[in-house]
């Protein structure tokens, strides 16, 4: 099979497509012959080592995928072999085929295409898991999202529309606004040009926005921190400026508010039964039509690399998908 290698720790344009041998399941895993393999924020990190997880070099990155389970291993259920799945890989997404434990597939809702499969569970089970575990959200709440039209930021919006939130996209570009619009976003600022303080002062009456949803970090994870209401919840999703900011806990205190950290990568580890509910909420707002992965890209495998740049440098809106 053909599969994207990291030989080494290093920018995207080092990875190469090479051919492996094909792959075995183990015990209570699934081989997938994968149709679509969603690119995230992680896949850029991973391969240069900057991430929580590290795997052994060589190795195949890509989190997550969508596909049709050919083989089971020995303790696996025989039945998922034939199934269309969406399935959870850490690394690995990028090839013809993954091996992947059977606790972390998910059956593909009726009429959803692979190439939208391939870019469903990371984000969504992501901001699932932010918004409702991890932000107690509220219906009548309101939530702000930071880089709002990337995939994280469109799914926080839709899963926050659904669950009855007023939501306010924050993005870089009128362009990039325009996407969070259409996705249900009920205000818009532009940062590159408004003041985030100012604006959110305005918009919410002086009151201050009672989840932040924030997988960006750098320069404005502060003013929207001090753009809280009371008992608010700052959800740090991940830093995809490439800045850990330094935070005031001082703020913390005068605003009784909380710093809550989400890693759903080792929430679905840890808490596999509680990720098993979130994924099956997510089906059924899927099915009802509430939430929709917005692929603006698909690539061959030989073109991952440029894809992974392009997601890295921040000009990607919405999700890019490789079709091995």
């Amino acid at each position: 099979m053909r599969a994207l290698r990291c030989k080494h720790f290093g920018p995207p344009s080092e990875l190469g497509v090479e051919d492996v041998p094909d792959l075995v399941p183990g015990p209570g895993e699934v081989l997938i012959e994968v149709k679509a393999a969603g690119i995230n924020f992680p896949d850029a990190l991973i391969i240069q080592n900057k991430y929580q997880m590290k795997p052994p070099l060589p190795f195949t990155p890509g989190g997550e995928l969508a596909g049709v389970v050919r083989l089971a291993g020995q303790g696996a259920d025989p039945s998922w072999v034939g199934q269309s799945v969406i399935a959870f890989t850490a690394w690995g997404a990028f090839a013809q085929q993954a091996v992947v434990p059977q606790d972390r597939l998910m059956t593909m809702p009726e009429g959803m295409s692979f190439e939208m499969a391939g870019a469903f569970l990371m984000t969504y089970g992501t901001c699932y898991h932010a918004l409702k575990d991890r932000g107690q959200l509220r219906p009548g709440e309101t939530v702000l999202v930071l880089g709002a039209s990337g995939g994280i930021g469109l799914a926080a919006i839709e899963i926050a529309k659904a669950m009855g939130a007023r939501v306010i996209a924050a993005a870089s570009s009128e362009e990039k606004l325009e996407v969070c619009r259409q996705h249900g976003a009920d205000e818009l600022i532009n940062y590159a040009s408004q003041d985030l303080r100012e604006r959110l002062k305005f918009l919410t009456q002086g009151q201050g926005v009672d989840v932040v949803c924030d997988p960006v970090g750098g320069a404005y994870t502060e003013p929207a921190l001090r753009s809280m209401a009371w008992r608010g919840r700052y959800l740090v999703v991940g830093f995809a400026n490439g800045d850990i900011p330094r935070i005031p806990l001082n703020l913390v205190l005068l605003k009784g508010c909380a710093l809550v950290g989400v890693f759903w990568g080792d929430y679905i580890r840890r808490e596999p039964l509680d990720n098993a509910r979130d994924l099956q909420a997510l089906h059924a707002m899927y099915s009802a039509g509430q939430i929709k992965p917005w692929v603006s890209g698909l690539y061959p495998l030989e073109e991952a690399g440029q894809a992974i740049e392009r997601l890295a440098n921040r000009q990607v809106s919405g999700k890019l998908v490789v079709t091995p």
